[in-house]
């Protein structure tokens, strides 16, 4: 395919405008280099949405390539100059097929030197242009992960920059202990968890030894032990870490800091528990790089992701996110505000914490120890001409109520709710004292949701589902049902990955008079299903026809649905 030809298809698409288009194509042609990235260096487009486009015009999937787990014979198939100078990387070779991650597979002079070198058919795969260059110092420049036996004999290993900001002070107030190997098994522990892609970090003193445990797609883990004895030096550094009080035990203590991790800044949430046994840590890793801040990479089927893009660009009201915590609430949240953003927007959030930080929009953290809470940061940011308001979350009727009334005068609210189904979070806020009247004039939709693990694309495998178990679920006999296998890139689990289930109730004329009425969350869910509301259940049935999920993954996370 030209450039010529995918340039029209910007143009037909109304993606960029055709003075962009030329000046793009000028500097093109004096500097060389692609035209895909001069795109997002000009800023005419966006790294996601030209990852999209791509995706869409090429019928290629996009991926993450930081996280990777490539084979070394992989890598070696294309020497890291070349890598380098192409900015593509290897990432998996079936037959004589090697599929190769790129930013701009519409590079077909570079895809011509890959065949020649690797003498492979090339299958290129679209990847963020913002990763390449990690990606390939990552996996060219790959160091084992030290053992605890290691950490301890060796005295003089590096340590993780650690990036000082107003959160983290200087290393030498711990006291009292050898501080080389503490420092290093910390660090290791940190450096081991960003790359196995966990999400969390649990510390955790038993009787005799203390545990590390990663959650890794939703499902914890055993990642190491070491000497109990070694325990509260490990929690005194992860505090001096995060500027806490390393003199308090009895407490609870929370904080953050940033790390620089495999070349990219982590960011980490801390939360210090007491417990029987000792001081508890629990960390949860924040990394940008990893997160996909998309929403059509969220796994929204394509009806409700045009309902939901439809929605969230109404010009006032309130959009909810439901579930429970970690089913990716705030990520969706983060991924509207992205869809909607534009320089002519006044958008704020008020959040806690502040997960990831969004160029271009203020951001508040709330404080509850100065009284900076949810409902009283919505005041204040009233009077700052807001245009869209996103709130972490509706915790009370005040907050409640603050929310409403800026969806009803004339501001777009985002919002989450800890509901287990989207009629149900309508019947919580009437619960909470809203007046019927109001909430049904003002609420545009919700989404509820959960996460799912899908399926290892390299080990999974066919699955002769009985005939039986189709008709009970409803699933088409001629869909291709997968199961897992296990693999060292899925660390033999059969999953790699979390997907989104949705369940998104637009409210319709029918069900604003359900919810002026008062009417109870079983009325309201059964007229939203006849009207068209696919359930948490119903879209997890359809990933599972498509391959991308097992039912046991499905089942396990939703509930059945009652007959209409």
């Amino acid at each position: 395919m030209s450039k010529e030809k995918f340039t029209d298809y910007l143009l037909s698409k109304n993606l960029i405008s055709k003075e962009d288009l030329e000046k793009a194509l000028t500097i093109q042609k004096e500097k060389g280099g692609s035209l895909v990235e001069l795109f997002v260096k000009l800023g005419f487009m966006q790294e996601n949405q030209i990852l999209s486009v791509l995706s869409s015009y090429l019928n290629i999937p996009p991926i993450r390539v930081l996280n990777l787990n490539i084979a070394k014979e992989t890598l070696n198939l294309i020497p890291e100059k070349v890598a380098q100078n192409l900015q593509v990387i290897p990432i998996g070779k079936i037959g004589n097929t090697l599929s190769v991650a790129m930013s701009d597979p519409l590079n077909v002079l570079a895809i011509d030197d890959l065949h020649k070198i690797t003498n492979c058919e090339i299958n290129p795969v679209i990847a963020p242009i913002s990763e390449m260059k990690e990606a390939i110092a990552n996996h060219y420049n790959r160091e084992p992960i030290s053992s605890i036996e290691e950490i301890i004999s060796n005295q003089n290993a590096d340590n993780i920059e650690i990036i000082k900001t107003k959160e983290t002070i200087e290393e030498e107030n711990i006291s009292d202990i050898d501080e080389a190997p503490v420092i290093k098994f910390t660090n290791t522990i940190l450096k081991k968890a960003v790359y196995e892609r966990a999400s969390d970090i649990l510390i955790e003193p038993w009787e005799k030894s203390s545990k590390v445990r990663f959650r890794i797609d939703g499902l914890l883990k055993e990642a190491d032990t070491f000497p109990e004895k070694m325990h509260p030096f490990i929690i005194s550094r992860i505090k001096v870490m995060c500027n806490l009080n390393i003199a308090e035990h009895r407490l609870p203590q929370e904080g953050r800091f940033r790390s620089m991790i495999l070349d990219r800044n982590v960011d980490f949430r801390v939360s210090i528990l007491p417990s029987s046994m000792g001081e508890k840590a629990a960390l949860r890793i924040l990394d940008k790089s990893t997160a996909l801040l998309d929403l059509d990479l969220l796994g929204f089927e394509p009806d409700a992701l045009k309902q939901i893009k439809e929605d969230i660009l109404k010009p006032h009201g309130l959009i909810l996110a439901c579930g429970p915590t970690g089913s990716g609430k705030t990520t969706t949240l983060y991924s509207m505000i992205s869809y909607i953003y534009n320089p002519g927007k006044n958008i704020i959030t008020v959040e806690d914490p502040i997960e990831y930080q969004l160029k271009g929009i203020n951001q508040v953290s709330i404080n509850p120890a100065i009284n900076l809470t949810f409902s009283t940061s919505l005041r204040s940011i009233l009077r700052q001409d807001p245009d869209i308001i996103m709130v972490g979350e509706i915790r009370d009727a005040d907050t409640a109520d603050i929310g409403i009334k800026a969806a009803l005068t004339g501001h777009l609210v985002l919002s989450t709710l800890h509901t287990t189904t989207s009629a149900g979070s309508i019947t919580r806020l009437l619960n909470m004292g809203i007046e019927p009247f109001l909430l049904s004039s003002t609420l545009i939709g919700v989404v509820t949701q959960r996460l799912v693990r899908t399926l290892c694309n390299k080990c999974k495998e066919k699955f002769n589902m009985p005939e039986n178990i189709r008709e009970k679920y409803s699933i088409d006999k001629n869909a291709t049902i997968y199961k897992i296998k296990g693999c060292n890139l899925c660390q033999h689990t059969g999953y790699k990955g979390r997907i989104v289930l949705c369940e998104y109730l637009p409210v319709s004329p029918k069900i604003r008079a359900l919810v002026n009425s008062s009417a109870s969350e079983h009325i309201i869910n059964r007229q939203a299903r006849i009207l068209g509301m696919r359930t948490l259940r119903g879209d997890g049935l359809i990933k599972v026809a498509k391959g991308v999920t097992t039912l046991e993954e499905v089942l396990k996370v939703t509930g059945p649905d009652e007959p209409l």
